[in-house]
């Protein structure tokens, strides 16, 4: 189970953004940070604190990953010819979790982490249980068959509140769904405004 699964409002109200654009989100009724102190926190930030704050919120919309496993993710998107920034949401968008969500085989990134952990998903055949697994163009995930009816499955699949981008053609039916290709930053669908150059940025000091 995700560390931070019980705590994800409180990554929204830290960022004062309701960063996946859930409706049920604290931010929709106050948009300050938790905590008694939390309404005083509107001073400007300086550089590096915009640079850290961007950092922050691609980090907590993955589902709040560990800082030496995205600065890895980071630095291998450092390496890759082109543009970093997009390197790094195209790394990030190919992870298994990020697709199972993107699919909307669960409901939340936190859960698309636990649900492949228990051993529900498979890839091209295979049951995968790691939900930083890096998927490729091409690649079938589907819901195992014992775990398609699952009641979180058949819900998520019905929720309104986002749609499946077209870089992953999503059969509900059959609760398959085909990488169709690794998106540009233009191509994801965030709720947010995302600044991955800020993150270049802020690796580069």
């Amino acid at each position: 189970m995700s560390k931070r699964a019980a705590s994800k409002y409180k990554i929204d109200r830290r960022m004062g953004e309701n960063i996946w654009g859930r409706p049920k989100s604290p931010v929709n009724r106050r948009e300050y940070g938790p905590g008694q102190h939390g309404q005083r926190r509107k001073s400007k930030l300086s550089d590096f604190g915009v640079q850290l704050r961007a950092k922050q919120k691609l980090k907590g919309y993955y589902g709040d990953i560990r800082e030496k496993q995205f600065r890895t993710i980071y630095e291998e998107a450092n390496r890759r010819k082109g543009d970093t920034g997009e390197n790094l949401i195209g790394l990030l968008e190919s992870r298994l979790d990020a697709i199972v969500y993107r699919a909307k085989f669960v409901p939340t990134v936190f859960a698309a982490r636990q649900f492949i952990n228990h051993g529900h998903v498979k890839v091209n055949g295979v049951r995968v249980n790691v939900g930083s697994y890096r998927c490729k163009a091409g690649d079938v995930i589907e819901v195992r068959e014992k775990s398609k009816q699952l009641v979180s499955v058949l819900e998520s699949v019905q929720l309104a509140e986002r749609d499946v981008p077209d870089y992953i053609d999503a059969d509900h039916n059959k609760m398959v769904a085909t990488f169709v290709r690794v998106p540009a930053l233009s191509d994801v669908p965030y709720p947010v405004i995302m600044e991955p150059n800020l993150v270049v940025e802020f690796y580069s000091r």
